[in-house]
């Protein structure tokens, strides 16, 4: 595997956590928690997609 290979697993796998994190803050802890659990879901989502606009240029 290339480094934009493992860069594109990466963010799948970023993206795959932070559907999972918004969702457990909205269906199971949708009290104070979820805001929490949501807010992390985000930064997840702004994480990779800073991977993903790595992928062509490292």
């Amino acid at each position: 595997m290339n480094k934009n290979t493992i860069l594109g697993w990466a963010t799948f796998i970023m993206i795959i956590m932070g559907l999972i994190l918004i969702g457990l803050g909205v269906f199971k802890y949708s009290e104070i928690s979820g805001i929490g659990f949501a807010a992390v879901g985000i930064g997840f989502f702004a994480i990779a997609w800073v991977f993903s606009s790595l992928k062509g240029r490292v």
